[in-house]
């Protein structure tokens, strides 16, 4: 049984028991609860502490573990005040010509959020543990502890060491012959360390564009980019993604119609789609982006999550930017651990100094014992071994889940099949409604994404994304798409969806 159903499990028991103590009462010790539930002292330990966190129960330490005494009626009543007015102050616009500031998380938080106990998870956004180099991390944080200087406040912009790691990853070779031009390599200088890629494309949003602007947006796209720049004010505006990636004279005409001075894409393995920029709509791209006096912001998520038959991959666009058009957005957090949020942004130009002035502003800095691990990580034997590893596995999982849906599913299209990324983006047919499907899904035990927080505007067809990154097991994968054929036998015209 994993941990986490353990200690939800272990909570929900001694929650049902709590009610025959009464307040004040002490509780049998960690040890018994040890003996009587056969579970080990953390799981005890994290069970007790949700206890706390709900106010039900009070630790003393030294002594053990208490019901707590009822919340006072004077302190339940003023807990309880009228917040109606918060409806005005939170919906009040300043100016009439800002856009309204919306935070929709929904988007974000069907990826994050853990499914049910029982529930497959073909929806989620990370490695499974077994997946995640936590032997390495461990390693990595333990020797990290013990460097000289770890706990002292790190350089604003992050480690010198690790900015320039992250400066050789993005402007140098990415696997194959290829060399920056002139000009074009990244400097440390031109790095700043980011607490993970969601807070990176957070600030570059916020420096590169004034509330109630516009942003071009690739669609579909990754909901948490969307949520970011709505939650700044910001307009995203769609420019259609192909299997080859964004059409230049599409991108041309959205940047004039909506006098947007920012896109964000990202050229690799695009999420949800797969799809990779075609070698020659990348110079296009870029060229269009300087001719509107625009920058582009690559969101590079998916490079370590190359699948073993990708091939050489093309250089980022940062690479082959000298004239600092490009705002480079990557992250450790997917090839690594939910919990390794160092990320960096590279930029060049003045743009830069702004950047790392709303970092500053919004975080300070992130903090120093995670920069030093995540480069005890990148520097280790184990890295490269992870990075070949994950690799093979995100192969042997893509072919999985497109046997299992062409076996179970053949109703259901794929126009693009990625060597890249952890997801497949699953047309459904006409008319089908992606909230009832997903909660069919969910009630066949398998939580899928819909397709609808993709999109900036009006979706123009239903769609799923399903992702094989996540799941515990490879076999669950395919008995996740046995209990999605389940729902759309449910939901779907025909047998079996078809």
């Amino acid at each position: 049984m994993a941990e986490r159903s353990s200690v939800a499990e272990l909570a929900a028991s001694l929650r049902k028991e709590v009610d025959r103590y009464s307040p004040g009462e002490k509780l049998p010790s960690s040890r018994a609860l040890v003996e009587r539930f056969r579970a080990g002292p953390v799981t005890v330990s994290r069970a007790l502490a949700t206890l706390v966190a709900e106010g039900l129960v009070v630790t003393r330490p030294g002594v053990g573990a208490f019901r707590a005494e009822p919340p006072r009626t004077h302190d339940a009543l003023r807990t309880r005040g009228d917040t109606s007015w918060q409806e005005v102050a939170l919906s009040a616009n300043p100016s009439a010509d800002q856009a309204p500031r919306s935070v929709d998380a929904s988007g974000v938080t069907a990826t994050l959020d853990a499914p049910p106990p029982g529930v497959l998870e073909l929806n989620g956004g990370y490695l499974p543990p077994g997946l995640q180099p936590e032997k390495a991390l461990a390693a990595a944080l333990a020797r990290a502890g013990r460097r000289p200087g770890a706990w002292r406040r790190p350089p604003l912009e992050g480690v010198e060491e690790l900015r320039g790691w992250f400066a050789r990853e993005i402007g140098g070779p990415s696997g194959g012959n290829w060399a920056a031009g002139p000009g074009a390599a990244v400097a440390a200088g031109d790095v700043l360390v980011t607490a993970g890629g969601q807070s990176a494309l957070t600030t570059a949003l916020r420096a590169l564009a004034a509330p109630g602007a516009a942003v071009l947006v690739e669609s579909p796209t990754y909901p948490g980019m969307l949520a970011a720049a709505r939650a700044s004010g910001l307009r995203p505006v769609p420019v259609p993604v192909e299997p080859r990636g964004v059409r230049p004279d599409l991108l041309a005409d959205a940047f004039r119609a909506s006098g947007a001075r920012v896109f964000v894409c990202q050229p690799l393995f695009q999420n949800p789609t797969g799809a990779v920029l075609a070698p020659e709509r990348r110079r296009e791209v870029l060229r269009v982006a300087r001719e509107a006096g625009a920058f582009v912001i690559e969101d590079d998520f998916a490079r370590h999550l190359a699948h073993e038959d990708a091939g050489t991959l093309p250089p980022t666009l940062c690479a082959e930017d000298p004239d600092g058009v490009v705002v480079h957005v990557r992250s450790l957090t997917k090839i690594t651990s939910p919990s390794l949020r160092v990320g960096a942004l590279a930029a060049r130009g003045p743009v830069l100094e702004r950047l790392r002035a709303i970092q500053i502003v919004d975080s300070f800095f992130v903090p120093r014992p995670l920069q030093e691990a995540a480069l005890e990580l990148v520097g280790a034997p184990a890295w490269s071994r992870h990075l070949r590893t994950v690799a093979a596995e995100l192969r042997t999982r893509r072919e999985l889940m497109l046997t299992a849906l062409a076996t179970e599913l053949p109703a259901l299209r794929l126009d693009h099949v990625p060597r890249g990324g952890y997801q497949l983006w699953v047309r459904l047919p006409d008319g089908t409604d992606e909230g009832a499907l997903t909660a069919a899904a969910l009630r066949a035990g398998v939580a899928v994404a819909p397709g609808r927080p993709f999109f900036a505007a009006e979706s123009p067809a239903p769609h799923l994304r399903l992702t094989f990154a996540p799941a515990a097991a490879e076999a669950d994968i395919v008995e996740g798409v046995r209990r999605l054929r389940t729902a759309c036998a449910e939901v779907l015209p025909g047998p079996r969806g078809g």
